[in-house]
């Protein structure tokens, strides 16, 4: 089969299921393992599929993470209310954890407690971080330059050197039955590390992103308060029965 039917093929099934794995890819196609990988690769850079753990996923809205920039210039003014209710939930003396993202970015002007120590995975969060003076800690690992996310298993076990009072993380999706949610399935696993490594963690997430479902799945809505700048009414009663809700 030639490489270009193997493309449409492998296009196809996910088509189909939204979700193949590599094995059945090599089954149903008669490649090799590590041809089948390159193929995925070479798809993944034209942006016609994800690859997960184990397989791939079709690229769509609910696979495809906002860049960077393009996140920045959404929700301005909502990201800032946010931003400023989850500042004030830091106490002096916390060592928190900081998600990459730009609504946790926005928190780094609005903090004022006192003797606080920030470990975070965003590259874009050091230079604030050192202008205010804030002890800060950068995870190690590889950088996703779509999102400027350290992410991977050496940031993983970075983490690991760490216990926060608090964790602030970011999320593309908030649902009463999937709970929290984002499209990078690596993503996903830092923030619920830092969950995990948590006295206390918040969700931080604008209106927009309530009733949302993205592929992968940080934890439930009751292991988190959520950080909101208006809960949209016909949300409020089923998700004020799973959480608490912060709002502006």
């Amino acid at each position: 089969m030639l490489t270009e039917e193997r493309y449409a093929a492998i296009i196809e099934r996910l088509h189909q299921q939204g979700i193949v794995k590599l094995q059945e890819l090599v089954d149903v196609l008669g490649a090799s393992e590590s041809t089948i990988r390159r193929d995925l690769i070479d798809l993944e850079s034209r942006q016609m599929l994800k690859r997960i753990h184990g397989g791939a996923a079709l690229m769509n809205e609910k696979t495809l993470e906002p860049g960077m920039e393009e996140k920045t210039s959404k929700n301005i003014q909502q990201k800032v209310t946010i931003a400023r209710l989850a500042a004030q939930e830091i106490e002096n003396g916390d060592c928190i954890y900081l998600d990459a993202g730009t609504t946790t970015l926005a928190m780094i002007p609005y903090i004022e407690a006192k003797d606080v120590t920030v470990v975070t995975n965003g590259l874009s969060h050091v230079e604030a971080l050192v202008s205010k003076r804030i002890r800060s800690y950068l995870l190690g690992g590889m950088m996703k330059i779509h999102t400027k996310a350290v992410i991977g298993s050496i940031a993983l076990q970075n983490m690991d050197n760490f216990r926060f009072d608090k964790c602030f993380l970011g999320t593309n999706g908030v649902d009463p039955e999937m709970g929290y949610t984002t499209p990078d399935p690596e993503e996903a696993l830092i923030k619920r590390r830092a969950h995990q490594l948590s006295g206390k963690s918040y969700v931080l997430a604008d209106s927009s992103k309530i009733g949302e479902i993205t592929f992968a799945k940080l934890f439930e809505l009751e292991e988190a308060d959520l950080i909101t700048e208006q809960m949209p009414e016909h949300w409020r009663a089923v998700i004020e029965q799973k959480t608490k809700i912060i709002e502006g």
